[in-house]
């Protein structure tokens, strides 16, 4: 059953092409026919040929109008060939080779033409079918250059829809990242000083934070399963709760604000909140800092978070963290770098376009 659906269109054109021969060859019964054996050899070797144009649209083409130029100068009754010639040539069309079957559809019409002219009083093609003839041609390339594009605007949009899939996979990760990782982290912390610490009172104090930390986590949770159902976006107003979270945790946060704060884009807003976030995580766990200074930049044509710690610096270690700024940055046109300062500490900055760049 699977050979008989993949091979239907070449099945059919086969049985019509040899149905209409044998009704030909039925209704001419008065005279023997001429070379009756070369025409079914054509008609044979051209229904054949069809059942490889998948492989070689082209060369299938070629070989079904050699067939007819054999077939019907050599025999009588003219029989239904053309039509696996027709179907080869609008095969080739639809594969996207159009100017190829345009050149075999004109060539065969020269041919026929050529062929006529020699003829002379035994033509067998008159004026009106030959530009019948032309015309059914020029059709049979049109609709294959139809289908083809068609086929490929169908392609195109779903390699769309599948890019657009992706993306929003991706987004979706970076989010419960930034969440997760965020609060997770600090919980860990709070955890590993309440676990080694000797002070029953110091252990009680990473409890509490603990607790508040997970009511946090659970909050942003909550908040951002909203955000990605179209609710409110995270801001950098916001900013102030990350550096008190931060200071529960012995980290001094200092925000300064440089230019006109302005109400900006969504999503160039939620991207650099996230980058603030996601910045001082790694602070909290890796920079063994006491200080931290987050600058907010506002210019016209863009904003900038910058984050300073005095901490370990260093080279950053790979994960996800610094990989998914640089991808929020770079999804809005942007740019972000992570590295040590030269006077110690390490530093993050990303520069947000407020309109993404085309």
């Amino acid at each position: 059953m699977a050979i008989l659906r993949r091979y239907a269109a070449e099945i059919a054109v086969t049985l019509a092409v040899i149905a209409g021969s044998v009704m030909v060859s039925l209704g001419d019964g008065a005279e023997t026919p001429r070379n009756a054996a070369v025409g079914w050899v054509c008609v044979a070797l051209a229904c054949t040929a069809l059942f490889l144009r998948r492989r070689f649209p082209l060369p299938v083409t070629i070989f079904t109008a050699v067939c007819c130029a054999i077939y019907y100068p050599q025999t009588d009754p003219d029989g239904f060939v053309l039509l696996a010639f027709a179907f080869a040539l609008y095969n080739n069309a639809s594969t996207g080779r159009i100017r190829s079957a345009a050149v075999v559809a004109a060539a065969s019409m020269g041919g026929v033409a050529i062929g006529e002219m020699g003829a002379g009083a035994s033509r067998q093609v008159d004026n009106f079918a030959f530009l019948l003839m032309a015309g059914w041609f020029i059709a049979l390339v049109a609709v294959g250059a139809v289908t083809y594009y068609r086929r490929e605007a169908e392609r195109t949009k779903e390699a769309e829809a599948q890019r657009r899939a992706t993306d929003e996979r991706l987004r979706i990760a970076r989010e419960l990242h930034d969440v997760l990782g965020h609060n997770l982290a600090l919980i860990n912390v709070q955890a590993g000083a309440a676990l080694h610490g000797k002070d029953p009172a110091k252990a009680e104090e990473a409890l509490t934070t603990i607790k508040q930390t997970s009511k946090e986590a659970l909050r942003e949770l909550r908040a951002t399963l909203g955000m990605l159902r179209q609710a409110d976006t995270p801001s950098l107003a916001r900013v102030a709760e990350l550096a008190e979270s931060a200071g529960t945790h012995g980290l001094t946060v200092r925000t300064e604000i440089d230019g006109t704060a302005t109400e900006l884009p969504p999503d160039v807003e939620h991207a650099a909140f996230r980058v603030v976030q996601e910045a001082l995580t790694n602070v909290a766990r890796h920079a063994a800092a006491n200080t931290v200074v987050v600058r907010i930049g506002y210019t016209p044509h863009d904003v900038s978070v910058q984050i300073d710690d005095d901490g370990r610096g260093g080279t950053a270690e790979p994960g996800n963290g610094i990989r998914g700024m640089t991808e929020r940055a770079e999804a809005l046109g942007g740019e972000l770098t992570a590295a040590a300062r030269e006077d110690g500490g390490f530093r993050v900055r990303a520069r947000l376009p407020l309109r993404v760049k085309k």
